[in-house]
């Protein structure tokens, strides 16, 4: 197919050095709208492909925290291509809340010529169609302490004020070894580069198992942002950075704590019932050509064991605090079936 078809993958992926992207947009949603988008329901449409580790933090968040009446969502083709993330999944291929084909053009209804890259998760201004902002940062944290008077009857804390130290200390020590690493590791351009991020990744994973292996969840008795941020990539570990980022020392599934952590996170109301591993796979192995030339998408591994047993509740705990578990998948998000274990 042509590169207009948005079927060759992307061009630059696995072709030079990575470094990440502060978010060029950094505008917040605010309770007080003090940067001039105040906390609305039904005012934002939140941009995400569920491929992407950045943006299903999102997906979590939003879930939790019982916010799908009041910001709605949008999904993007997974694969993605030197244009933008587009809207195929979409009847006539465009978004049917913005009216556009690509995520792009909300980009540039909020700044022409921007020459940053086009990123996921993204919330943009449904009214005038213009992008909000791309810090993938800071939007989870102000969905569970801006959007507070939207959130459902019985949401989780996310992120409590007493513990906020410890959960942004984990965070960077996660972010920097773990959900970097992997990237840092997979677009290596030289050997040295590539074994410095690669041994970095599984030093970090070393030390959280160490740290999990006494408690439930990595800070306090309670789900946290700093568990929401590590499942992301402990999720699409064995099936995308074990292989095709080379991240290969040990796979999770032979990680004993880590394997029976991320399996308890998956099974929880809000985590798992986001995840589509169909997604993830075309993502990586088809979008990323410079790792990847031949497209090819591997059939394994094995997703049965993700529903067996765990046993993480011996170590106390509880998942939502005071609160409760989300309710049900809205029907036109579920996952459909074939994209599960």
């Amino acid at each position: 197919m042509s590169r207009d078809d948005g079927d060759d993958g992307n061009t630059d992926y696995g072709r030079r050095a990575f470094k990440r992207s502060k978010a060029h947009f950094a505008d917040r949603i605010t309770a007080d709208g003090r940067d001039g988008w105040p906390v609305e329901a039904d005012r934002y449409r939140l941009v995400v492909s569920r491929a992407c580790p950045w943006a299903s933090r999102s997906l979590v968040s939003r879930r939790l925290l019982g916010l799908e009446d009041a910001l709605s969502l949008a999904v993007a083709d997974p694969i993605q291509d030197d244009r933008s993330w587009r809207f195929t999944l979409d009847e006539d291929g465009r978004d049917p809340v913005l009216g556009i084909r690509l995520l792009s053009e909300a980009y540039d209804r909020r700044e022409s010529d921007y020459p940053g890259g086009v990123s996921v998760p993204a919330m943009v201004d449904v009214p005038s169609g213009q992008l909000v902002t791309n810090d993938y940062q800071q939007l989870t944290l102000d969905l569970a302490t801006e959007w507070t008077a939207l959130h459902r009857d019985g949401a989780p804390d996310l992120y409590p004020d007493a513990l906020r130290d410890e959960i942004d200390e984990v965070m960077t020590d996660v972010y920097e070894d773990v959900n970097n690493g992997v990237y840092r590791a997979g677009f290596a351009t030289g050997q040295e580069e590539y074994e410095a991020a690669c041994s970095g990744v599984f030093r970090r994973l070393e030390l959280l198992a160490g740290r999990l292996e006494r408690q439930r969840y990595l800070v306090g008795d309670t789900i946290t942002e700093a568990d929401i941020r590590l499942f992301t990539t402990l999720v699409r570990f064995d099936a995308v950075y074990h292989g095709h980022f080379k991240c290969n020392r040990w796979k999770l599934t032979e990680n004993q704590v880590l394997w029976a952590y991320v399996r308890d996170l998956y099974q929880t109301p809000g985590f798992g019932d986001t995840v589509d591993f169909d997604h993830i796979k075309r993502h990586y192995y088809q979008v990323h050509t410079g790792i990847n030339p031949t497209r090819v998408v591997p059939l394994g591994p094995d997703p049965s064991g993700w529903q067996a047993p765990h046993h993480r509740e011996e170590l106390g705990g509880r998942p939502f605090g005071d609160g409760t578990p989300p309710g049900p998948v809205r029907a036109e998000e579920r996952i459909p079936t074939a994209h599960t274990p």
